[in-house]
């Protein structure tokens, strides 16, 4: 007897929704774990003091370390199953940071904080292909921003346990047990559903290999432009409302609010995107980016932090529509590879984008540097523009073949 269709995709829904949770799960606790070391560099300075160059290696080789082990994480999870990696990759990233709890000097640190971001190398590219596998297609788009906006509250949430548990416990032991969180994040990896290597991508993975190739490039392009100038911006923030006359708490107060509407424009701009589509999404968003960037610098104090929290919401709003539609448009429909390859182009221009506006700074002073940021984001428009004609070429059915 056949099920009726609501009660037959009754399981596969609940499937979904699993997935969803435990990969929003896993993508708190990396996000956390990536952003607590800035928590933990002045208590390592004052337990061995180490200078700041040192300091900055310490979080140079965890995220160097998760951004270039991005593909080959991905490849595993081909050969050997997604949850089998991610699993595998999540304990690694634990182990590392119980290590750090063990380190007696600057190569202890250096080598279990390597190790941790190798783990959560793993992360990314395999948790957010299995949520776009669970729900499939164009579909996917709001389940992927309530993923990416899961990572954003790891962010918040495992930083601010650390600081907490290092004024209760010597910094060892709070550090043995973030580990276990990991361990236990780890063993949730369990029940999740079988990660399916087919079936949730959409028809374009396989047809008009050239336009979907041109097609992802493009959407790396956008992705990479996007993170400079986000990056860009932040970098110059605290400096342009310092020349407003701005304090330190006000500062502080600032980035906050840009975070949190970062937050919810991850959130929001996933669901945003499947109802708009891609183009339309991020022309929105990056010509708000632009237009807020510019009037925060232009305006008085007092309206700029009014602005701020819009400015996150455009800021980071844009990355949860992209992420949306890399299984759209995974060569050959190799979507943990195509995840992969597209965080490793995000996190390389996170990575190389304030030092390139830093350069600019410093020869031109704040203003010409957050307009340089602004100019980033505007060049994202015409490339959006173009994306959206190769996504409608892909999505073009094919003619019918003439019979001879």
């Amino acid at each position: 007897m056949t099920l009726p269709l609501s009660t037959a995709g009754a399981p596969r829904r609940r499937d979904a929704s699993r997935t969803l949770v435990v990969a929003g799960l896993v993508h708190a606790l990396h996000d956390g774990y990536t952003d607590l070391i800035y928590v933990l560099l002045p208590v390592w300075q004052a337990e061995f003091g180490l200078s700041y160059s040192l300091l900055a290696l310490l979080r140079g080789l965890y995220a160097g370390a998760m951004a270039l082990l991005q593909v080959p994480a991905a490849r595993l999870s081909e050969r050997f199953g997604g949850r089998a990696i991610l699993a595998a990759g999540t304990i690694l990233a634990a182990l590392g940071y119980m290590l750090a709890g063990l380190s007696g000097g600057a190569i202890g640190l250096c080598a279990s904080l390597a190790l941790s971001g190798a783990g959560s190398s793993a992360q990314h590219p395999i948790a957010s292909a299995a949520v776009s596998r669970a729900y499939g297609g164009a579909a996917a788009r709001g389940p992927i921003g309530t993923y990416n906006f899961s990572g954003d509250l790891g962010k918040a949430a495992l930083p601010a346990l650390t600081a907490l548990l290092v004024t209760l416990t010597p910094w060892r032991h709070a550090l043995w047990l973030i580990g276990v969180l990991g361990l236990i994040a780890a063993a949730a990896i369990a029940f999740m559903p079988a990660i399916r290597s087919t079936g949730g991508e959409t028809s374009t993975s396989s047809q008009g290999g050239v336009e979907v190739r041109g097609g992802f490039a493009l959407l790396c392009f956008i992705g990479s432009l996007d993170t400079a100038a986000r990056m860009g911006f932040l970098t110059f923030l605290p400096f342009m409302l310092q020349s407003k006359g701005a304090t330190l708490p006000t500062i502080g107060a600032a980035f906050t609010a840009v975070f949190i509407g970062g937050a919810l424009g991850k959130f929001a701009c996933g669901w945003l995107g499947a109802r708009l589509g891609v183009t339309r999404t991020v022309l929105l968003t990056e010509g708000a980016t632009v237009v807020l960037i510019f009037a925060a610098m232009a305006l008085p104090l007092a309206p700029s932090l009014f602005l701020l929290p819009v400015v996150g919401v455009a800021l980071n709003g844009t990355s949860s529509v992209l992420y949306g539609a890399v299984p759209e448009l995974s060569p050959a429909g190799r979507v943990e590879n195509a995840f992969a390859v597209f965080y490793t182009a995000v996190i390389g221009a996170g990575a190389l984008a304030p030092v390139l506006f830093g350069v600019v700074g410093d020869a031109g002073g704040w203003g010409w540097g957050m307009a340089c940021a602004g100019g980033t984001a505007l060049l994202t428009l015409p490339a959006a523009l173009m994306l959206g004609g190769t996504i409608a070429t892909i999505s073009k059915p094919a003619a019918p073949k003439s019979r001879q």
